[in-house]
């Protein structure tokens, strides 16, 4: 996969890392001078059109916050702080959901420390480039990792003030880790080695363009050689220009064995009677194709960044056309939301795990891509439906927060908070049981009545 990353992050790193890679990507010309060249290059710069679309598909899975539910309160509290570096979940979420773009996948490790330290569980992103190798089985019908060797970088103190950098490997089984570490003779020693609480090896994987397991392809590639040709046109175009904006002098019937002349603001020149001085400029007629070429450059990237992932062109089409576009695209990012989702469910199930917390819960990732806000006319005919009865207040308010009217709206803490208050129908109360008929006592009998009888 590596050959597929290399221009990727070269543009990833902006004109300095485009110009540190020299003729790899601005070819020098032939019979062109190494002056000449390296001037040309310091002239040239890369346009951010690969940064910008990746920036812009990261946030809109992040737009909204994570949604999540039946995640226990301690868990909670430590997704304000995910990666022990001051990321909440959402800001974590937008850095992996950039490298899982820029890769075509990214992979998240919980990790713990040792029974008995204090600590809890975190969270830490990996490359593919830091994936180093895997094997893989079968278990009870779903494919599971049995050994991860994960590449990484560590900095631990040096001297009295200095610092230096540890090459260091870390292998992971289902029950149990290694860490290798390089030393000064370059081979690789255990410095550490235990077991984990977990039967399995709790690293979490999500894929924007999947070939198979831990393995893609970057989904952005067919722009990053587009941004490459933008940048080898503008340079040349740059060059063009640099060079024809300072007019030629020319003299005509001036004697070459003549002293030379100088030209400038405030000096004046005595030539012969048939001789003429000019300046020479080039028409710029061949600009213009380099301008439409530049034109065509930055169409056909937001046709591919945008149409191809978003379902949006720039050009003008059917209303039937942009639905069919926009459904395909949706179905793109909805794939790609799914498997970032999918990821955090993993994750939270393996930070449960360690916690010996019973329930784990799970998380939903934003659906909605671009603002849809509702219009002043759609909410007024939701406020009829609801004052003629057609709806209840959840689906108000749920319509209301899915069309970014009531914005981040809990709609379970309105409707309890709304019913205290007295502001929802009282409900009819029951009716009372009408009372049972009670026996009415016999009259007594009097003694006249008693000796009647008699």
């Amino acid at each position: 996969m590596e050959p597929h990353w290399e221009l990727v992050e070269a543009l990833q790193g902006g004109t300095f890392a485009i110009r540190k890679k020299h003729r790899k990507y601005l070819p020098q010309e032939p019979r062109e001078l190494d002056e000449s060249f390296d001037a040309r290059l310091q002239r040239s710069c890369v346009q951010p059109y690969l940064t910008r679309i990746e920036r812009l598909l990261a946030g809109m899975l992040t737009r909204k916050p994570v949604r999540l539910t039946d995640v226990s309160d301690v868990i909670t509290e430590h997704l304000f702080d995910v990666d022990l570096g001051g990321n909440n979940l959402d800001v974590f979420l937008y850095e992996t959901a950039r490298k899982m773009i820029r890769y075509g996948h990214i992979g998240v490790l919980v990790d713990a420390p040792r029974a008995g330290d204090n600590g809890r569980p975190y969270w830490t992103a990996y490359t593919p480039r830091d994936m180093l190798g895997h094997r893989s089985e079968i278990i009870d019908g779903q494919q599971k990792l049995t050994q991860l060797r994960l590449h990484e970088q560590i900095v631990v103190p040096e001297g009295l003030y200095g610092q230096k950098q540890i090459e260091q490997v870390r292998v992971l089984t289902p029950g149990a880790f290694e860490i290798h570490q390089k030393d000064d003779n370059g081979d690789f020693k255990i410095v550490d080695e235990g077991q984990t609480s977990l039967d399995e090896i709790p690293f979490a994987v999500a894929y924007s363009n999947r070939i198979g397991l831990l393995e893609s392809r970057p989904p952005l590639a067919d722009i990053a050689e587009l941004n490459l040709k933008a940048y080898q046109t503008q340079s040349d175009l740059d060059n063009m220009l640099h060079i024809s904006a300072v007019p030629m002098l020319a003299l005509f019937g001036f004697p070459q064995a003549a002293e030379e002349i100088s030209a400038g603001p405030g000096e004046a020149m005595a030539l012969p009677e048939t001789a003429r001085a000019e300046f020479i400029e080039p028409q710029g007629n061949s600009y213009d194709a380099q301008f439409k070429r530049l034109e065509q450059l930055e169409n056909q990237i937001n046709t591919l960044g945008m149409a191809a992932i978003l379902g949006q062109k720039l050009s003008a089409e059917t209303a039937e056309a942009k639905r069919i576009d926009r459904s395909q695209g949706d179905s793109t990012m909805q794939v790609v939301a799914q498997q970032v989702q999918d990821m955090v469910d993993n994750c939270l199930r393996y930070h449960a795990a360690y916690m010996q917390e019973p329930q784990a819960g799970s998380a939903f990732i934003n659906r909605d891509f671009v603002g849809a806000r509702l219009e002043p006319q759609e909410i007024q005919s939701l406020l009829q439906l609801y004052t003629a009865g057609t709806i209840t207040q959840r689906t108000l308010l749920e319509e209301l927060s899915k069309g970014e009217v009531l914005d981040d709206l809990d709609v379970e803490e309105e409707l309890e908070a709304t019913q205290s208050g007295g502001l929802m129908e009282t409900p009819e109360p029951e009716p009372t049981p009408e009372p049972e008929e009670a026996e009415m006592p016999e009259p007594e009998e009097t003694e006249e009545e008693s000796e009647g009888a008699e």
